[in-house]
């Protein structure tokens, strides 16, 4: 699969699809549209999507409140709206950084280093 300029489309995740699983591209694509429908929808209820190892999908209210027009400097107000934040779990992060170890959550942070300590015995 070629990824044109370091992007990837939603065509490109269907070819995918149909190259990695072996589904035909209609298939394929209803798979695409059915996954990002749910997603939308789940979403525009105000739901939040968890998607193990990969990441959260939030939906935030901001109220309005006061701004600049940055051309004119004039005061107006900025309306209240609904945005979309996505956090990456510790999983993504990790093998985006080429981390592929598996995340501690017991917060048993158990290094190994050595203290210095002259009076080890290793007999």
């Amino acid at each position: 699969m070629d990824v044109r300029g370091g992007t990837m489309t939603k065509a490109d995740l269907i070819e995918s699809v149909h190259e990695k699983i072996g589904f035909s591209k209609k298939e394929s694509a209803d798979l695409v549209e059915l996954i990002f429908s749910t997603m939308k929808g789940t979403l525009s209820q105000g739901k939040k999507i968890k998607i193990s190892g990969f990441g959260n999908f939030v939906v935030r209210e901001k109220r309005s409140r006061m701004g600049r027009n940055p051309q004119t400097g004039e005061v107006m107000e900025i309306s209240a709206r609904r945005v979309l934040t996505f956090r990456p779990s510790q999983v993504l992060k990790n093998g985006l950084n080429g981390d592929s170890s598996p995340v501690d959550n017991d917060n048993n942070h158990n290094h190994s280093y050595h203290d210095n300590n002259d009076n080890d015995d290793f007999s």
